[in-house]
């Protein structure tokens, strides 16, 4: 079985989403400085590098990240090529690129995943993203999940209509994935974000599986 990573490494110098929290990750006590152990400390957003997005960060009143159903975390996934030319995926695209019939977890793959291939440390304003006319379009063929290969699923300062279509119906949002190494197709996927108790988003582990 062929496992795939598709999770950021959080290191200090990750792009962050301006005005977030930049990470901070150092260690507290050193063995060589006498310590029994090393300790490390980590100070981030919730929305850093790759995570989940909760309804409660658009809505007002919406689910918070723990109780986002693990079922649609995990299962069936296509990723889908959207070609590098796109640079908003609206409705439009999506009735072009064909997507699967079946396809209830949709990851897409665009020209924003080279970032992450080329190791690009500044944050992008002119990443790829889903209007809310695209958003509308997944939410009615019955999408449960859609992940993203940067930090927000929507346009960059285009943010809100995209977010709360998607976050209205309940469709778990998942932000950052590094889909740079992955081809077009079926795989099964294991998306866990951490169990943050009243939060809107948590960092998460992902991984692709395919025989």
């Amino acid at each position: 079985m062929e496992i795939l990573d598709i999770t950021l490494t959080i290191t200090p110098d990750l792009p962050t989403w301006p005005g977030d929290p930049k990470v901070v990750l150092r260690r507290v006590n050193k063995m060589e400085d006498g310590a029994n152990a090393n300790v490390s400390r980590l100070d981030m957003g919730v929305h850093t590098g790759t995570h989940v997005d909760a309804p409660f960060h658009f809505i007002p009143d919406g689910l918070a990240v723990e109780t986002l159903p693990l079922d649609v975390l995990t299962g069936t996934a296509w990723v889908v090529r959207i070609p590098d030319e796109v640079r908003v995926i609206t409705r439009e695209i999506l009735e072009k690129v064909r997507l699967p019939e079946q396809g209830e977890r949709i990851l897409f793959r665009t020209r924003n995943s080279q970032y992450w291939q080329d190791g690009v440390k500044t944050f992008q304003t002119d990443f790829v993203g889903i209007d809310a006319g695209g958003a509308q379009y997944l939410v009615d063929r019955g999408v449960q999940l859609v992940g993203v290969d940067y930090l927000s699923v929507a346009p960059y300062k285009l943010s809100r209509p995209t977010h709360q279509v998607l976050l209205k119906a309940r469709v778990v949002v998942v932000e950052g994935l590094d889909l740079s190494k992955v081809d077009a197709g079926r795989y099964q996927l294991v998306c866990l974000p951490l169990k943050l108790g009243g939060s809107d988003g948590a960092p998460a582990r992902a991984v692709l599986f395919r025989e």
